[in-house]
């Protein structure tokens, strides 16, 4: 018998039994008693009773359905968003972008706080205040939120609690970021690599709904990867998949690879080509303005821009056969320029070329997966507590 299996009983039954009940309103909202009894499989009195326990744990409302008319006293029920809340997290090299999000993951309110050059416990602290300004803007107690995720920059050891290759915010490179963030919030607290969210983000709300195997390829100040493979994302053995720059990694003091597609790399390889008084504080925004207004030289610019984008997207594609490119981050946004530049490429150098779009969530991606995160852990949460309490014991783990 295997070590991890768990005898079913009339509690796990339950429980199971409670999910997909709860899983069917969630998707079917407002629904009947009778419709959801369809639908799972169960006996009509034993969702009677279900119901009443989502009832009594706040998660779902009696409702009516006046487009049918006359229902005769047939009851309808639909999830209850304000059962509980998530706070989510974003934190960047310069500013720390923070949502509250009810049960249903829709955005009650966003707040964000300058962090540029503060240290990580500051970075902690600011989150806290952001989590109290949240609450108090929405009139909800702190007690109703049920569960924090931050996104960060480089990889997240999720069993030490700690990150590693902050490249982007040094201060948080080893930083115990798990136990920091649950003592300052007073919350569970899930940490994890700020491009990993945001392929959950587009996974749940973007353009990789309808796609069991997409690549996210943010490419801005760095240069990130988040996979989802076979509907679920790929975190690696340590946390590290999707780190690409560390494939083409140059020897110290060699400066950037050639393929490097990050904007201090293509900001280099611009000031070699465009005359030096049109380089001179050049940005990234400008550099796409000047392209768009039909500049050959910033055309040029973009051209190999793409160039190096689709190097970064091969090895990907080659390896794990994606059927989608996501382009996000500061630079990969630009798509009226670069999807077709890209999917180019990747057509002359690929037998299946995954295809190219970009971002539907934009700079919110990365919150949209923290949300996604946060709703999923909160309802786990309550909907275990209804077990986990007298007269609901869990059996033991043989």
């Amino acid at each position: 018998m295997p070590m991890n299996t768990r005898p079913a009983t009339s509690t796990t039954l339950r429980e199971i039994n409670l999910r997909a009940v709860f899983d069917v309103i969630r998707a079917g909202a407002p629904i009947s008693r009778a419709e959801v009894a369809r639908r799972t499989g169960i006996s009509k009195p034993t969702v009677s009773a279900l119901l009443q326990d989502l009832l009594d744990m706040g998660l779902v409302v009696q409702t009516v359905r006046a487009e049918l008319g006359p229902t005769y006293g047939a009851l309808f029920f639909a999830p209850r968003p304000e059962a509980a809340y998530v706070l989510a997290l974003d934190l960047g090299a310069r500013r720390l972008r923070a949502v509250l999000a009810d049960l249903a993951g829709e955005v009650r309110l966003r707040r964000d706080a300058e962090v540029a050059g503060v240290d990580a416990p500051g970075m902690v602290r600011a989150a806290a205040g952001l989590a109290d300004e949240l609450a108090a803007a929405a009139g909800i107690g702190r007690a109703e939120l049920q569960y924090a995720v931050v996104g960060l920059p480089g990889v997240v050891d999720r069993r030490a609690g700690r990150v590693w290759q902050a490249a982007n915010i040094p201060a948080l490179d080893g930083f115990p970021v798990r136990r920091a963030f649950e003592e300052a919030l007073e919350l569970p607290v899930t940490a994890e690599n700020d491009i990993h969210l945001a392929a959950l983000g587009e996974q749940w709300r973007g353009v990789g709904r309808d796609t069991s195997d997409f690549c996210f390829l943010s490419v801005g100040t760095g240069v990130g990867a988040g996979l989802v493979l076979g509907g679920k994302l790929h975190r690696g053995f340590a946390g590290a998949a999707g780190e690409l720059d560390l494939a083409f990694a140059t020897e110290p003091g060699r400066g950037f690879h050639p393929d490097d597609p990050c904007a201090p790399a293509l900001l280099l390889h611009a000031a070699g080509r465009l005359p030096a008084a049109e380089s001179a504080g050049l940005t990234p925004e400008r550099l796409f303005a000047r392209a768009r207004a039909g500049d050959p030289a910033a055309l040029a610019v973009v051209d190999e821009e793409a160039r190096r984008i689709a190097a970064y997207a091969v090895p990907v594609a080659s390896v794990v056969d994606v059927e989608l490119v996501v382009l996000g981050g500061g630079l990969g946004l630009n798509g009226d320029l670069l999807l077709d530049r890209v999917a180019g490429r990747l057509a002359g150098r690929l037998p299946y070329p995954p295809r190219v779009e970009v971002s539907a969530l934009g700079d919110a991606a990365v919150l949209t997966g923290a949300v996604a995160v946060g709703v999923r852990e909160a309802l786990e949460r309550i909907l275990s507590r209804r077990f986990d309490a007298p007269g609901h014991r869990r059996p033991a783990v043989r």
